[in-house]
């Protein structure tokens, strides 16, 4: 019986190991958005997402950059479809005289519909929202120094209506919300004219 017992949870952590997917960007074309995606913003200006090059990256030689100036650019993988699960990315603000920041989006519902969880070099803090119809809101906040022009990784699990945040390792919020209970697909996020690098994009269904 023991040994069926860990035979089993072997399987599990297999099937939840297997489940994860990680884009980076390294095999796409240059100077455009990466296909399978939506790069789009929510509400005005022009987002500008494009895979380049960078010295720097993680895993290289490509990163996914965001270099327009919007309310709020989005980039969506469009097939992606979780309820609970995870979504990780590393991120490197880099430049932008209101905002320098980056974030993850998860249960996208459109452009417009989602939750984020975002970290701002200029603010030096992490903070989780939903947005419904275009319109963001906050519900938990917490002071964290984020460097510009350092790579850093986001990371947020989502399970129901329960949600932690994870900045460079360490967890840093728990909250809770009931804006959108449904499977969605996930993303990236900047805000204003903030200019700001990504890669290693993961996620992954519980």
């Amino acid at each position: 019986m023991r040994t069926l017992l860990i035979a089993s949870l072997a399987a599990t952590l297999v099937a939840a190991v297997s489940s994860a997917d990680t884009v980076n960007f390294d095999h796409l074309k240059t100077g455009a958005a990466p296909p399978g995606w939506t790069a789009t913003q929510t509400g005005s200006g022009s987002a500008k997402w494009s895979v380049e090059k960078d010295d720097s990256a993680p895993s290289q030689p490509n990163v996914l950059k965001q270099s327009g100036e919007a309310t709020f650019p989005v980039c969506i993988k469009n097939d992606a479809s979780l309820q609970d699960g995870f979504v990780e990315v590393k991120f490197k603000p880099i430049a932008g005289k209101e905002d320098q920041a980056g974030g993850v989006i998860w249960r996208v519902q459109d452009s417009n519909n989602y939750y984020i969880a975002r970290a701002n070099a200029l603010e030096d803090n992490v903070t989780i929202y939903h947005t419904i119809n275009g319109k963001r809101v906050g519900f938990k906040n917490i002071n964290a120094k984020v460097t510009s022009g350092v790579w850093h990784t986001l990371r947020v699990d989502f399970e129901g209506n329960k949600f932690t945040v994870s900045f460079d390792g360490k967890k840093v919020i728990e909250a809770n919300d009931e804006s959108f209970k449904e499977a969605g697909k996930v993303g990236v996020w900047t805000k204003a004219d903030s200019v700001t690098l990504f890669d290693n994009f993961t996620y992954g269904a519980r």
